[in-house]
């Protein structure tokens, strides 16, 4: 039986390498992603690569959307598998800069939008007794960054949520884990460089020295991570989560000495 992974924040970065990972290693695939332009980007090379996908776009931050995409993904397969909840925004700024707004919208989407997900897919694994949530957090839970206070709360909030499932899911047959990336190479970050004339090579340059591994991940290598813990190679992981950065949280700087 083929099996369906619900991957939100799908449009872009490691959202999009997920998609692709896992329609590679056979899943069925339903990619979700406030952009619809995005969305349709990458189904189309799903189904151009032979796999087969849904699109759904639409704002997670509101519950009816976690809810569309589960029925769209029973409508289509009839079970939920896996959920990669990785769909987030980031805000920079120190707390003395924010304001109740910003606080409002990164919550909105880096919380309440992975609980949203969450909440929506557990009943249906519940009945099968079997699935697989992976949520991704940020190596910046754990190890402070300056002007980051929102991204960094939220990203930390989303961490307890994970060891909370965990606890509740697990009698069902359902394993709850999280995977904290380090520096990655993403839409966003290429987008914001190339907005200041850097290029992609000019970046990975720049970011040359971080971690152990003296480089940022590329998306692939993130996936890849999640699509290990989903899989049946991690039947025995619950509850944990696997830092993905490159040894950066081993030395708590951005260079080893």
């Amino acid at each position: 039986m083929k099996q369906t992974a619900v991957i939100t924040g799908a449009g872009a970065g490691i959202g999009r390498a997920c998609a692709g990972y896992f329609a590679t290693q056979g899943y069925r695939v339903a990619v979700a992603d406030i952009d619809p332009e995005r969305v349709a980007k990458a189904t189309a090379e799903i189904t151009g690569s032979g796999g087969e996908t849904i699109g759904i776009a639409g704002d997670i931050s509101l519950e009816e959307t976690a809810r569309e995409i589960r029925d769209k993904s029973l409508d289509a397969w009839g079970r939920v598998d896996v959920l990669v909840a990785n769909a987030g925004i980031q805000t920079g700024g120190s707390l003395l800069d924010t304001g109740e707004r910003d606080w409002d919208r990164i919550m909105a989407v880096n919380l309440k939008g992975v609980a949203h997900s969450c909440k929506s897919v557990l009943p249906v694994m519940r009945e099968q007794r079997q699935g697989s949530i992976v949520i991704v957090s940020s190596v910046n839970a754990t190890v402070g960054s300056a002007g980051m206070a929102m991204y960094d709360a939220s990203k930390a909030a989303v961490l307890a949520l994970m060891r909370n499932l965990a606890v509740e899911n697990g009698e069902y047959g359902i394993r709850v884990n999280a995977v904290c990336p380090g520096a990655t190479l993403t839409d966003y970050h290429l987008d914001r460089a190339a907005d200041k004339g850097i290029t992609p090579e000019q970046l990975r340059e720049v970011t040359r020295g971080y971690g152990l591994l003296r480089r940022a991940a590329e998306p692939e290598e993130i996936a890849s991570a999640i699509g290990f813990l989903a899989s049946d190679q991690a039947s025995f992981i619950a509850g944990q989560t696997l830092f993905v950065d490159g040894g950066f949280s081993a030395t708590g700087s951005r260079q080893p000495a």
